[in-house]
């Protein structure tokens, strides 16, 4: 069976319109329910959300609809997706649900669903939800109806917890970091996790008014955390985005860390520690320099398709703990069960404390492939797979491009749109290959 309404990470689209109103949610929560209900006599769901002003109305519509099918409800109100999945596992409850769109506009938002272990739900599961969705409403009486109750406390659960995911031996005394939380879910948290580690804080994107996430602030946006850096002449900024499991950093000479080198940073500190690192899973865009560092020391490296959920997936068939992606998502299994901004965040600094050196000078061994990009537009009913000249063309690039580089060519999940990518040691050859290929795809 097909997916109607899941993607790649749970429901997500423009509020107001189907799947994203209240009376969708109150028939999802009806759904889910009755297939928690199918597992667990009385079961209970944790509910937590990001800061858009839609979310007050979709947590009331998605409560109601769990309470009618006999589930009761914990409400954290606005908390980090990792910490939903968190507390999940922490109380022993039976489902985490969280209501954002992630890095997204306020105007969109979304559900994503963790089991009772804070992991991702398996596909199987999502198609048994889209089953009961078709199926009419079983309202449960009066006497068998849910119970809702706040989760207070559930911030500064949460904030332990991440502290506890930082070597005791080390603290952030002595460095003045600048925390931009996209004025999203984390806001009232990763600004004390750093404080509380020792660190002199500064808060950008921590005054959220329903309308402002990720509005010119947090991962997908650094340029405002750079310039705060380097007036304020601080060591680190460190920004996340709305739902607060993206992290982007930033040292003090303002120069900005992608997630691929991110990942090096934490297998290297793992290396140095003794710790075996079988492999690390990356994704179809993780630059190949990564690649060939990792593999220079030993360390076996996995490509997934892109998305962290697929990431996560590889990590566990292969039984490996660390992977992620170039805009941040980061997994370090060892630590929590899912991508954590603010973890990531403080393994990266755990790595830089243990060793006395700055970030480039852990890096200095990973010499990044230039990469160009190019979006091609195609047209209504167009099949690129089908083009014998791309295809031709794409073989004699490789041939020539041996080891020193790679085109990769997929279909935007999103966009009527060919993303055409070209990774080479030099640059001038990467972008004169992609910009020949793009102009195949435009020619049919």
């Amino acid at each position: 069976m097909s997916r109607r309404y899941f993607g790649t990470d749970g429901i997500r689209g423009l509020v107001g319109r189907e799947p994203i109103t209240p009376d969708f949610f109150l028939r999802l929560g009806h759904a889910v329910g009755h297939v928690l209900r199918a597992e667990t006599d009385r079961p209970t769901v944790l509910i937590g959300k990001d800061t858009r002003i839609s979310g007050y109305t979709l947590e009331s519509a998605l409560e109601a609809g769990l309470n009618s099918a006999g589930v009761d409800v914990v409400l954290t109100g606005p908390l980090p997706t990792p910490g939903v999945a968190y507390l999940t596992r922490a109380l022993r409850l039976n489902l985490g649900v969280v209501i954002s769109a992630s890095h997204n506009p306020f105007a969109d938002n979304g559900i994503k669903f963790f089991s009772a272990r804070g992991e991702k739900l398996p596909d199987a599961w999502e198609i048994e939800v889209e089953k009961a969705l078709e199926q009419p409403p079983r309202w449960t009486d009066s006497r068998a109806l849910g119970r809702a109750r706040r989760l207070d406390d559930a911030p500064g659960r949460y904030i332990e917890f991440c502290k506890s995911t930082f070597s005791h031996d080390l603290s952030l005394k002595g460095l003045k970091i600048v925390v931009d939380a996209a004025h999203g879910a984390a806001y009232h948290v990763a600004p004390d996790v750093f404080h509380e580690l020792g660190a002199d804080v500064i808060r950008i994107g921590c005054q959220p008014d329903g309308l402002n996430i990720n509005d010119g602030v947090g991962a997908t946006s650094p340029d405002l955390l750079v310039r705060t850096v380097k007036e304020h002449g601080a060591d680190f900024g460190i920004a996340l985005d709305g739902d607060a499991d993206r992290l982007q950093l930033v040292d003090r000479q303002g120069r900005l860390y992608n997630g691929d080198e991110l990942l090096f940073v934490m297998a290297q500190d793992r290396l140095d520690r003794g710790e075996s690192i079988p492999g690390v899973v990356g994704t179809l865009m993780t630059n190949m320099g990564v690649e060939v560092a990792l593999q220079q020391r030993g360390v076996g490296f996995v490509r997934a398709k892109v998305g962290d959920r697929y990431v996560l997936e590889e990590l566990t068939r292969l039984g490996w703990q660390l992977g992620g992606e170039g805009s941040g998502h980061l997994l370090a299994l060892d630590r929590h069960t899912t991508g954590d901004g603010i973890v990531s965040a403080l393994q990266v600094l755990q790595a830089q404390q243990r060793s006395g050196r700055s970030l480039s000078e852990l890096l200095a061994d990973v010499v990044l492939y230039p990469q160009t990009m190019i979006n091609v537009r195609l047209a209504a009913g167009s099949d690129w797979r089908q083009n014998t000249r791309l295809a031709a063309e794409q073989e004699r690039m490789g041939r020539e491009l041996g080891s020193n580089g790679r085109i990769l060519i997929r279909a935007s999940g999103t966009e009527p749109l060919l993303r055409v990518m070209v990774e080479a040691r030099d640059a001038a050859m990467a972008k004169h290959y992609a910009e020949v290929l793009a102009d195949v795809v435009r020619a049919g």
